[in-house]
């Protein structure tokens, strides 16, 4: 039975990670970090099933912040694979926090690397490192002769978390060559799913889908409609993060679909969900998404509600420059060639079953809490 030890296991790629791995039946460990209020809720039906079941897992107090600390468990655990999931990853906030973006997500792979090295575990542990589309900046000219970002693409990083992430990568890399570890780099496109954080994008957007139809909001307020994202979904993606470390070889690998999808679109493709079905007018920071017809047999089977009365030519979405970045990235999209030839990864979803499954469970979690 092999043992693994997961940072930032209570996010999104961390929960879905620890459950694919206790299914394979591993010994799962995650890393948390104290807070003074619950954020488990991702992985609270794994104590259930700790008590019900007898899954193997368990958690740690840490911080990637921490050097002592990480050592201390790396020591403890013997992790025979290691998934360094744990980051500040909202890229629009790294611009207000990039010290602390720097210390977290760049210092801090290094110190997971060096706490394996310091213990002689070098042989023992392999090394996951959550890399990121974001290195590479949505520079055209730096794109593959197919219009693509590959594992051979130049990065250009465009905001304090790529910058940060670079160097998370780089050092990967050099701790890969300079000591022979076995520590690979998994540069995922966005990824997303009902356990998304809710500040961004696709789960703000599903969320406000939700709660507009359900009455609950009025308006949805967006940043730069025209970006372009490769959108995947987690579950996929960490399923590919476990078959980067059964291979032979250590190497990196880009995970993505290979398909990219205008932001305005999966505003259209989210209302479209409840019957909803949006025009938008106007350009840049005036541009508005007006509600142009209603499906109420789709509407009603959605949100189990009569269409509320006003909701048709309502506009419902609108764009704030508050949410645009100091340097925006346009558009990603991944070639995942290598991780299809090699790893025989297949992403099970498409954006439109992603879609659907995030609007539903949004509107069974507002039906159900009372949201707003």
């Amino acid at each position: 039975m092999k043992t693994a030890l997961i940072t930032g296991v209570t996010g999104q790629d961390g929960s879905y990670l620890a459950e694919l791995l206790l299914e394979k039946g591993y010994t799962v460990h995650g890393i948390k970090r104290r807070s003074s209020s619950f954020n488990t809720q991702r992985i609270d039906h794994l104590y259930i099933d700790q008590h019900e079941r007898h899954v193997n897992f368990k958690l740690h107090y840490g911080d990637l912040t921490d050097s002592t600390n990480l050592i201390r468990i790396i020591q403890e655990v013997q992790p025979d694979e290691i998934y360094n999931l744990g980051a500040m990853s909202h890229v629009k906030v790294s611009f207000d926090s990039p010290e602390y973006v720097a210390n977290v997500d760049g210092i801090g792979t290094l110190r997971v690397l060096e706490a394996v090295r310091i213990l002689g575990l070098e042989k023992k542990t392999r090394i996951y490192q959550a890399s990121t589309s974001e290195l590479y900046g949505g520079l055209a000219e730096n794109k593959n002769e197919k219009g693509f970002y590959d594992e051979n693409s130049p990065f250009y990083p465009r905001s304090p978390y790529g910058v940060a992430k670079i160097y998370g990568f780089w050092i990967t890399k050099n701790y890969r060559e300079a000591y022979d570890m076995y520590a690979c780099n998994g540069i995922l496109f966005n990824h997303e799913s009902p356990r998304r954080g809710e500040t961004f994008v696709t789960r703000k957007i599903t969320m406000a889908t939700a709660a507009i139809a359900l009455g609950k909001q009025d308006c949805l307020y967006l940043g730069n409609l025209d970006s372009q994202r490769d959108w995947g979904h987690a579950k996929d993606y960490v399923e590919a993060m476990w078959r980067i470390l059964q291979q032979d070889v250590a190497e990196d690998y880009v995970i993505a679909t290979g398909v990219t999808t205008y932001i305005r679109d999966f505003v259209r493709m989210s209302f479209a969900e409840v019957g909803l079905t949006l025009r938008f007018e106007g350009e840049a920071e005036n541009e508005v998404g007006i509600v142009d017809s209603i499906n109420e047999q789709v509407f009603t089977a959605a949100t189990g509600l009569a269409v509320h009365e006003g909701l048709l030519g309502k506009t419902i979405v609108k764009v704030d420059p508050a949410y645009y970045r100091p340097t925006e990235v346009d558009l990603l999209i991944g070639d995942p060639t290598k991780s299809k030839t090699q790893l025989g990864w297949e992403p099970k979803y498409d954006l439109a079953a992603l879609c659907k499954e995030m609007v539903a469970s949004d509107v069974a979690i507002f039906k159900k809490d009372n949201r707003i």
